[in-house]
C-alpha cells in the first residue's frame, strides 16, 4: 500500500513539473501569435495596386510587400487568406484572423468595432467614367445626376449614403453596389453604370489597365484625403503598438516611401 502510494505521489509530482515547464499561457493576443509564430492576416486581393493577384496567380501588391514585412520584423510568418472586403472587419471581429490589411480608410463606424493602427499612405476618392463622358462632377448635387457604382462595405459606400441619399440629393435606387471593384469598373465601361469611385491610385491604376476609361476629380473640400490603416481587433493595445512601433521605423528608414515608389507612383 505505501509504495503504490509512494508511486502515485511521484507521478503527480512530475506530471505538476511538466506542467509547470510547458508554455506559458498568453497575457493577450500578441503573445498568443508570438508563442504560434505566425500572424494570419486577411485581405481581398481585388484592388490594385494595394493588393492583387498577379501573373504568376500570386498576392501581390503595396498592403503585400507591407505585411510581411512588418511580420518579418516581427519575427513572425504571415498567413494572408484572401476574403471578401465586407467579410474582413466580421473575421476580425470573430478571432478567424488576427488582423486585416486592405486599403482600409478610418471610419468613424468602424472605428465602433474595430481598433486602426497609425496610417501608412493615405488617399482621396475619384470618379471614373467612360472616356466619352461629357459632363461635369464640380458639386454633389452634379454627381447626384448620375447611377454611381460602390464596392460594398466601404468608406465610399458610407460616403455616398451620408452626403447623397440621406439628405436626399440622390434616391437610393441610383447606388449600385458591388463586391468588387473590378466589377463596378467594368459596368462603368458597358454603360451599365454611370460613375465608379473607388480611391485615387485603384482608380487611375484600373481605368488604365481596363481601358475607355476616364478618372475624374471633383475639388479636395468635398472628397477629402483619408488616412490608409491597419485593422486589428477591438481593444487589441499590445498587438496594435507592435505594428505602430515597426510602421515608424519603416517611415523613418525610408521603406514606406519606397513603397510608395514602387507601386503608387509607377516607379
Amino acid at each position: 500500500m505505501k509504495r503504490i502510494f509512494y508511486i502515485t505521489s511521484v507521478m503527480l509530482a512530475l506530471a505538476i513539473a511538466l506542467g509547470a515547464c510547458g508554455p506559458k499561457e498568453p497575457a493577450n493576443h500578441l503573445e498568443a501569435i508570438q508563442q504560434e509564430g505566425k500572424m494570419v492576416v486577411g485581405t481581398s486581393a481585388d484592388y490594385p495596386p494595394f493588393e492583387f493577384i498577379d501573373e504568376d496567380n500570386e498576392l501581390a501588391g503595396y498592403d503585400i510587400d507591407l505585411i510581411r514585412e512588418i511580420g518579418d520584423r516581427m519575427g513572425l510568418e504571415v498567413e494572408i487568406k484572401d476574403m471578401p472586403f465586407d467579410s474582413l472587419l466580421a473575421a476580425v471581429q470573430e478571432g478567424k484572423i488576427d488582423l486585416t490589411i486592405a486599403a482600409f480608410n478610418y471610419d468613424a463606424e468602424r472605428d465602433e468595432k474595430v481598433d486602426f493602427t497609425d496610417a501608412y499612405s493615405a488617399s482621396y476618392f475619384v470618379f471614373v467614367v467612360q472616356e466619352g463622358f461629357e459632363g461635369e462632377l464640380n458639386t454633389l448635387e452634379d454627381l447626384a445626376q448620375y447611377n454611381l457604382a460602390v464596392q460594398t462595405g466601404t468608406t465610399q459606400e458610407s460616403w455616398v449614403d451620408k452626403k447623397l441619399i440621406d439628405p436626399g440629393l440622390m434616391p437610393e435606387d441610383q447606388k449600385f453596389v458591388y463586391e468588387r471593384v473590378d466589377q463596378e469598373m467594368l459596368d462603368v465601361k458597358s454603360g451599365r453604370v454611370d460613375i465608379a469611385i473607388p480611391d485615387n491610385v485603384t482608380g487611375y491604376t484600373m481605368a488604365e489597365e481596363i481601358g475607355g476609361l476616364k478618372v475624374l476629380e471633383m475639388p479636395r473640400d468635398i472628397v477629402e484625403q483619408n488616412p490608409i490603416q491597419i485593422i486589428v481587433p477591438e481593444g487589441d493595445d499590445a498587438l496594435r503598438e507592435a505594428i505602430n512601433d515597426v510602421l515608424a521605423d519603416l517611415k523613418e528608414e525610408g521603406y514606406l516611401e519606397d513603397l510608395d515608389n514602387k507601386w503608387l507612383k509607377g516607379e
